[in-house]
């Protein structure tokens, strides 16, 4: 994944204090190492990189009412049940899912925490992560506009403007670490749309900018979502943030499925990113995001799980096959993989905004959204591939399974085009957080039993 596409068989690297001082063939590596990992009859990739979730809603996955219903009444359902949550609630939510995370092989993970109840403070979800061993962009969200003020939230889960900058501006100040091979960094990032004021919008900005960390929101995920925008603050979503100030190189957004030709090119002259999230657009009827347009503009483009209420699981590996799978059958709607039978490759790395000719999605390039292409969403240099200089996050599977019989001729795009597995080694700044395919920082057994039971207790309303 580096910038020369290389693949390197007997491969290894040589690493040093958490990050890669040399990468190439095992024998051209230094032999003063402390410890060796013997992965021979592995897949080593890098760490993949989530660029967008909600810790929270593993707790809430395959609520029965809310299976069959798109975002708004999803939304409905779940907001009575997120608002029971504690702060032990978030504490364990986020180590399942950041336990479910690194079992996929990812190694960076952003979250977008809007709900604070009983007391709940994104504190918890960093002490969390901490125990946990993966780097976190731990996202400082909000909602202030409730129902009673035109707002799709209850009054009960929403919180003062006052209240909400106080909070990012502490959270800042006590975590954000922007050195290269930092575990936390702090985003601001206001719900969405239809849960935050214009007001709140500008003054996270401003906040932002100030401290140097990056915004990110929900955007244009639905047409339930254009409509309101349209009615409550005369533009289009991405119109809209552009009046707020929402665009640069510091801002990225959730999902992005609705936007035109236009918005396209403001994201690429501006620099923002696009979390992409095919599960749970799949999952909730929303849509399908122009990826392809994208791409072809040089929009930044990762990937997210999303909420494990929307998507119900958090494996990446399962994420990038799925946004390959989703592109293809984009292709295949529209009728451009039947008129140009011989594409050119996607253009994965940001660009110059003029674009060229595209084709059907690629494994590798499914990997590279998820490894690379996050990496430049969330703003970090120092991730998403292996070399020199980079942090030592990475993981590895076994080839000699079942799962991959017959497929070892290119086992790159095995792992992409053959279903999901777990992750056997998952290693974050050289430190081990998965090794054997069993979890090192965690006893899984224990983190199931009382995230079950602290599921149960919400659902039953305590």
């Amino acid at each position: 994944m580096d910038d020369r596409q290389r693949e390197i068989p007997d491969g290894g690297l040589f690493i040093r204090d958490g990050f890669i001082e040399a990468v190439g063939q095992v024998s051209d590596l230094p032999n003063t190492a402390d410890e060796t990992l013997d992965l021979r009859g592995h897949l080593v990739l890098p760490g993949l990189v989530n660029t967008h979730h909600h810790f929270y809603q593993t707790l809430t996955r395959a609520v029965p009412a809310a299976q069959d219903a798109n975002l708004f009444n999803w939304l409905k359902t779940l907001y009575l049940i997120w608002a029971r949550m504690t702060p032990e609630d978030i504490f364990l939510s986020t180590q399942t899912a950041l336990a479910e995370l690194a079992l996929s092989g990812c190694t960076t993970s952003s979250d977008h925490l809007y709900l604070f109840p009983n007391g709940s403070k994104l504190d918890d979800e960093i002490a969390a992560a901490k125990e946990t061993g993966l780097r976190i962009h731990a996202s400082r969200g909000s909602m202030s506009l409730g129902e009673s003020k035109g707002g799709l939230p209850p009054d009960s889960v929403v919180d003062t403007e006052e209240n909400i900058l106080r909070d990012s501006q502490r959270l800042i100040e006590r975590y954000h670490d922007p050195q290269p091979g930092s575990f936390v960094q702090i985003v601001l990032a206001p719900c969405s749309p239809f849960s935050v004021t214009g007001e709140l919008m500008k003054q996270s900005a401003a906040l932002a900018r100030q401290y140097g960390v990056h915004l990110h929101t929900h955007l244009a995920e639905t047409e339930d979502e254009e409509s309101f925008c349209l009615q409550k603050f005369g533009y289009r979503p991405v119109p809209y943030m552009q009046s707020v100030d929402w665009v640069g190189e510091d801002v990225w957004f959730a999902h992005a499925i609705y936007v035109n030709g236009e918005e396209v090119k403001t994201f690429a002259k501006h620099g923002c990113g696009v979390a992409h999230c095919p599960s749970s657009n799949m999952r909730l009827a929303s849509g399908i995001a122009p990826i392809r347009e994208y791409l072809a503009a040089g929009v930044k483009v990762g990937l997210g799980v999303d909420g494990s209420a929307s998507n119900d699981g958090s494996h990446m590996l399962a994420e990038a096959r799925q946004a390959m799978l989703l592109a293809r059958l984009k292709e295949g709607i529209t009728g451009f993989s039947r008129s140009n039978p011989s594409p050119a490759p996607l253009p994965i790395s940001p660009g110059n905004g003029e674009g060229r000719g595209v084709g059907l999605m690629t494994a590798r390039e499914a990997l590279r959204l998820a490894t690379r292409g996050g990496a430049a969403v969330l703003g970090r240099s120092d991730i998403g591939s292996l070399e020199a200089g980079k942090c030592a996050d990475f993981f590895a599977i076994n080839l000699n399974r079942l799962d991959y019989a017959g497929a070892l001729h290119d086992p790159v795009a095995a792992a992409v085009f053959c279903q999901p597995v777990r992750a056997d080694y998952t290693f974050v700044g050289g430190r081990p957080v998965v090794r054997d395919g069993a979890l090192v920082t965690l006893d899984e057994r224990k983190l199931v039993e009382r995230h079950n039971k602290a599921a149960r207790r919400l659902l039953n309303n305590g």
